[in-house]
């Protein structure tokens, strides 16, 4: 007798039967045994090799321009003495309060026998401090060329100084050499030519008179515009470039007390320095 069908039975049955894993024919029978599932595909990190290789090309590169780089030194600044070689960095002293150190005075020029107006006695020296009396022994030495009666020699262990009026080489608040200034300075150039080993340092001094027009709006500017303007003429001259040097120095140097006029027709003043050169350290 054929049993009734239950209904939940078979129900169960197909259930089971789309639960069970299909079998694929190479499955079924002897090489069952022999079948294994492929790996699940992996994630790619092919970027981290390139990121890499990057990362490294920097590296390199940063160590070449270090090798090639030079290094850095700490020079003072042109201004200063100590980078002329004028006065060794040791002697200063240190202003109170810490910071900065100022330079020994400048020792008073002796002037010399020749020809020349002198200043009057009693009259301040250079930086402030007296100048020479008239019981100084006078320099023998005569300047190495004929001066004229306006130009002043001067000696001094820095070289050789040749003081001139600025009268005698520009118009009141100009700084472009007149003909007859021109002159004047044409007559050092045998003493400047003598000794091609020398510095020529061209200086600008002014009174303590101010000045203020659109070419110069102090006397800082004038100053370092005249002395530039003598640097400008002994280089057309045929004067080496690389042995002058021009500085301004306003009227913060004055030789004679800013309190007549003469004393500040002193002061208005262009001095040429010839320098010697350098001596080794021992």
């Amino acid at each position: 007798m054929n049993e009734p069908l239950n209904p939940l039975s078979s129900a169960a049955a197909r259930a089971a039967g789309e639960a069970a894993p299909r079998v694929s024919p190479l499955q079924r029978g002897r090489f069952q045994r022999w079948h294994a599932d492929p790996d699940p595909p992996q994630e790619e990190e092919t970027w981290l090799l390139t990121y890499l290789d990057v990362m490294t090309l920097l590296l390199v590169m940063l160590v070449v321009m270090l090798a090639f780089s030079e290094p850095i030194t700490r020079k003072p600044p042109l201004g200063r003495p100590q980078a002329q070689g004028q006065v060794p960095a040791s002697v200063g002293q240190p202003l109170p309060g810490g910071g900065g150190s100022i330079a020994p005075p400048l020792v008073p020029p002796q002037p010399s026998a020749g020809p020349g107006p002198h200043p009057p006695p009693g009259a301040a020296g250079e930086g402030g401090r007296p100048a020479a009396t008239a019981s100084a022994p006078p320099v023998s030495e005569s300047p190495p060329v004929e001066l004229d009666q306006e130009v002043m020699f001067l000696r001094r262990d820095d070289g050789l100084i040749f003081r001139i009026p600025s009268e005698v080489l520009f118009a009141p608040g100009e700084a472009e050499l007149t003909a007859a200034g021109k002159s004047v300075i044409d007559r050092l150039l045998p003493a400047i030519n003598r000794l091609p080993d020398y510095t020529v340092v061209v200086e600008g001094h002014t009174d303590n008179v101010p000045i203020q027009t659109v070419r110069f709006p102090s006397n800082w500017e004038l100053s370092a515009a005249r002395a530039g303007s003598v640097v400008r003429h002994l280089e057309a001259r045929g004067i080496n470039p690389t042995r002058l040097r021009a500085t301004g120095y306003a009227d913060t140097r004055p030789i004679a007390a800013n309190d007549t006029a003469a004393n500040r027709a002193l002061n208005r003043r262009v001095e040429i320095t010839l320098e010697p050169p350098l001596r080794p350290a021992r």
